[in-house]
């Protein structure tokens, strides 16, 4: 279903300033998430001497980004969208550094509690997709989630280059690349607070009068089915929210079992760790570099088939990963997984940013991280022993089959038009 053109007005000069702003602290932010991904299951070989608990270090840090997001939206929902980001870098700042100490005294402990503490700062960053859809009305709340996370591409260039650089001061110094890309990390992470600062009003102070900054919005009488002050139970009665959830839990699982495993496999097959940075940043394009489009396409065909289309696109790739130990065909298969990701990260959040208030927004897109971050615990640790046991054709096989899943409650989720659902 095609809706009607979206409003023409132009993005008011505080809300793009702002956007703008938020963009480059989401890009600063993921560099920390984009390591992990690219050196955690390579540090646990080298700690432990053995794979079978590679996929230990993102379980650890799903396990992190679950504890974090549902209370840090209820802190948001409360006092504003800046202090969670403030919080956010404190996290990642903490545990980049235990992190690289990991390597540096050699202990296992230390890099569980850097993954950990890592995790608890990428789970409260979420709050910066709530700050993305506060300032945008429900018309044009997908593109303006497309434009924040468009910077997160940033990160895919800066990554591999902290993991390059890591390498020249590891052969020149004699000291381990590994640590060396965490320290280089906090190096480029320290400007992110001048941004945060340069954030003005606070988003959710947007949300609570849009109709001041956008004066053509025309707000829906009422948001049915959820009412401050919300629980948990609430939004998990709610059908467009169950199933939303559903998605997104499994497309993030998804992801989280073909990343943490793909680079492994890779790394096992001689390929070094530049090449998998390489790898893991194309992954990132393909999460981030089609926001906008995707953005636009929420808007306008609505949330629910663009929510089918980027699960079928990640189920797809993850088929695509066994099917030959091709450098090339694995780095496309781990693109595709990534825009199938972006297509259902930003029709999910712009449907949860639909039916929610300001005063709770923050805790029902928590709760969405939240319960993908359970499903992405178990994943990468049952990609481990599959991988040990059946190889990676299996580990394919089980990623694409969860993704589709979902498709099976999709068509109960009844969209009568942008922004507005039949609540079962």
């Amino acid at each position: 279903m095609i809706y009607p053109p979206r409003q023409t007005m132009p993005v008011p000069r505080l809300i793009r300033k702002n956007t703008i702003y938020i963009a480059i602290v989401l890009a600063l932010q993921g560099l920390g998430g984009q390591l992990a991904v690219t050196l955690g299951a390579l540090m646990v070989v080298q700690l432990l001497g053995k794979a079978t608990l590679a996929g230990v270090g993102g379980s650890i840090l799903s396990a992190g980004r679950i504890l974090m997001p549902y209370p840090m939206g209820k802190l948001t929902d409360i006092y504003g969208r800046k202090p969670g980001m403030v919080i956010s870098l404190a996290c990642s700042l903490i545990g980049g550094f235990l992190l690289g100490a990991s390597i540096t005294i050699s202990s296992f402990p230390v890099f569980l509690a850097g993954m950990i503490i890592l995790g608890l700062g990428i789970g409260s960053a979420r709050q910066l997709n709530v700050a993305a859809v506060d300032m945008y009305p429900s018309t044009r709340r997908g593109e303006g989630l497309g434009y924040v996370l468009t910077g997160s591409i940033a990160s895919a260039f800066i990554s591999p280059l902290i993991v390059v650089i890591g390498e020249t001061v590891g052969r020149v110094t004699g000291k381990d690349p590994l640590g060396i890309s965490w320290y280089l990390m906090l190096l480029v992470l320290l400007p992110t607070v001048f941004f945060i600062l340069l954030i003005k009003p606070d988003p959710r102070s947007i949300a609570l009068s849009l109709r001041k900054y956008w004066p053509s919005y025309d707000p829906p009488p009422s948001i049915n089915g959820t009412t401050p002050p919300a629980a948990i139970s609430t939004f998990l009665r709610h059908r467009p929210k169950q199933i939303t959830y559903a998605c997104y839990a499994a497309a993030q699982g998804t992801m989280s079992l073909m990343m943490v495993m793909t680079s492994l496999v890779m790394a096992e097959g001689g390929h070094p760790i530049r090449s998998i940075s390489i790898a893991v940043s194309i992954h990132v394009l393909g999460m981030f570099a089609f926001s906008i489009p995707f953005g636009k396409l929420a808007d306008s065909i609505g949330r629910k088939p663009l929510l089918g289309v980027g699960l079928l696109i990640e189920a797809f790739g993850a088929f695509l990963v066994p099917v030959t130990q091709s450098y090339t065909i694995i780095t496309l298969a781990l693109f595709f997984i990534g825009i199938g990701w972006s297509a259902v990260n930003i029709a999910g959040t712009s449907l949860l940013a639909d039916t929610t208030l300001p005063e709770e927004r923050g805790r029902a897109i928590g709760l969405n991280e939240t319960l993908s971050g359970i499903l992405s615990i178990g994943m990468p640790l049952l990609g481990g022993f599959v991988v040990d046991v059946s190889g990676l054709t299996m580990m394919g096989i089980i990623g694409g089959s969860v993704a589709m899943i979902p498709l099976i409650f999709l068509p109960h989720l009844k969209e009568v038009k942008r922004g507005h659902y039949i609540y079962e």
